[in-house]
């Protein structure tokens, strides 16, 4: 393992001493970030590398108008709502869901998790706050296919589920010139597969490389990438054969076809990106919670000057925010990436040097 680490520190070197400039490579994952500080990769890099965190923490990227409706929901009688536990400390104009201290809120581990609890409850409507990207959504859609299956009507979700191609042609269709080259998510490319990056290196000549969440996978993935700009090229590569495939996972793929459809949804920091977010199909609009409770979805401005937005389309590092280490701590977070366990400000703070 060793030996690979030192061949892929010569291959960056090489190609940073034939480039001649820096190179800015943004980690399209939350994983990604945490691994690169647990690893100590920058240590391991030249000056001339330059790490980007992007969006790729599912509650980082989720609206402010997402996180308000949440709040609403968990505040109706009849409504039990269940929600991943990253969910619960992210601040909406009304407060968190962590200090609404309702026992009808419902920290799940699962999907499977909320659909007992319709059925535990058949007096209220549990509501599964739905978020994530493509590694999520097939279990948000098999749990809509169980309760349709099974006339469970006391369940629906609210679809925060997002895309992360679309993500990423946004980022670069904005003129960012901040970025040189994706590090493609290893969770996400499992079900989307490599070949799922080739609309973004073929419009935008970007590298776009697969990689996983070792120390030597990472470097592998960034030595990749060098080598591809030294040489002029920008394709897709992947360095994580042993989980990736270049088609992925096309059962998952089709669970998420059969139930969802792409619409122009809003992201944290993005706006509304075409295709980028998911609801579900016509068909399944009773499981709906928007439909249901007859919401209108309002996207909102970031709360108390929080700079996340610019954090996650890499504008910014996280000590950059004013917030950041001062109003702006772990322990009493402004914005979600300092909430999620795999958002760039928590991992700056908890990792990096502030």
């Amino acid at each position: 393992m060793l030996e690979r680490v030192e061949q892929a520190k010569q291959t960056i070197q090489q190609a940073c001493t034939r480039m001649d400039r820096p190179i800015q490579i943004m980690e399209v994952c939350g994983t990604h970030t945490v691994a690169i500080f647990r690893h100590g990769i920058r240590s391991l890099l030249p000056p001339q590398i330059k790490l980007l965190s992007g969006p790729g923490c599912p509650v980082c990227v989720t609206d402010q108008g997402y996180i308000d409706i949440v709040l609403e929901l968990a505040g109706r009688d009849d409504v039990i709502l269940a929600t991943y536990g990253d969910m619960m400390r992210v601040p909406g104009r009304a407060g968190t869901l962590e200090r609404l201290h309702k026992p009808e809120i419902k920290v799940v581990l699962s999907t499977d998790d909320a659909l007992a609890l319709a059925q535990k409850h058949p007096d209220k409507t549990v509501v599964f706050a739905a978020v994530g990207f493509e590694t999520t959504t097939p279990a948000s859609a098999v749990a809509v296919a169980d309760a349709a299956s099974s006339n469970l009507h006391n369940f629906c979700i609210l679809s925060g589920h997002k895309l992360v191609v679309p993500a990423m042609q946004a980022l670069l269709g904005a003129k960012n010139d901040k970025i040189d080259a994706f590090m493609c998510p290893g969770h996400v490319s499992v079900i989307l597969g490599s070949d799922a990056y080739k609309p973004v290196a073929e419009r935008f000549h970007k590298p776009c490389v697969v990689a996983g969440f070792e120390a030597v996978q990472i470097m592998e993935g960034i030595a990749a990438i060098c080598k591809q700009m030294a040489e002029g090229r920008g394709e897709v590569e992947s360095v994580y054969g042993a989980a990736v495939t270049p088609q992925g996972n096309r059962t998952a793929q089709a669970i998420i076809d059969n139930m969802f459809e792409p619409y122009d949804g809003p992201w944290r920091g993005l706006g509304f990106i075409p295709g980028g977010s998911l609801r579900l199909r016509p068909r399944y609009q009773r499981f709906d919670a928007l439909h249901r409770f007859g919401i209108s979805e309002i996207p909102a401005e970031e709360l108390g000057g929080c700079q996340c937005g610019r954090v996650l389309c890499g504008l910014i590092d996280p000590p950059q925010c004013p917030l950041f280490a001062r109003k702006c701590t772990p322990d009493s977070p402004i914005g979600p990436c300092m909430v999620s366990t795999e958002g760039a400000c928590s991992a700056w703070y908890k990792y990096g040097k502030h």
